[in-house]
């Protein structure tokens, strides 16, 4: 073969893999998840990890699908408005909660909140309806920067750190 590279083109598979791993993420780091943010590695105020956020969700989504089928068997609506009324539920519960207390009943069972990270006091009202629409889209939420934030915390300068 011409210059002794044989059939297979390797120094094109070195090529190939540098983009097969993926691009580099403009918020990537050698520190740990919320360094940046000036929060802590650990302890109360560091970045809550993925699973207990997942866990905080599915108890949220569990009270709104309870409220939902109490509001069903009292009459209120019928059986197909049922997923909705757990999707508006769970909206307004968590809108909130988190305006009120600055954190959803399944982030306070798992001793979560939503702070916010821009020096403000709390997440407004806006804020807060923002996040949740963003998370109710479902998408936002699976694409995370280097901290692990979504897309949905970036956006209202939020993150959601142990308590």
């Amino acid at each position: 073969m011409p210059g002794g590279k044989g059939p297979y083109p390797w120094g094109m598979a070195r090529e190939i893999g540098s983009w097969l791993s993926g691009p580099q993420s403009l918020g990537s780091h050698d520190g740990y998840p919320g360094e940046r943010l000036g929060l802590p590695e650990r302890g109360p105020e560091s970045l809550a990890g993925a699973f207990r956020r997942l866990a905080a969700l599915l108890v949220d989504w569990m009270i709104g699908y309870g409220l939902a089928g109490l509001g069903q068997a009292l009459g209120l609506y019928s059986l197909g408005f049922l997923s909705t009324a757990v999707l508006i539920i769970w909206f307004v519960m968590g809108v909130a909660s988190v305006r009120l207390f600055g954190f959803t009943p399944g982030q306070f069972a798992l001793g979560l909140r939503v702070a916010s990270i821009d020096n403000r006091l709390h997440v407004g009202t806006g804020r807060a309806a923002a996040r949740g629409l963003l998370i109710a889209l479902v998408i936002p939420a699976l694409f995370t920067d280097g901290d692990g934030r979504g897309i949905q915390d970036r956006v209202t300068g939020t993150a959601v750190v142990r308590r």
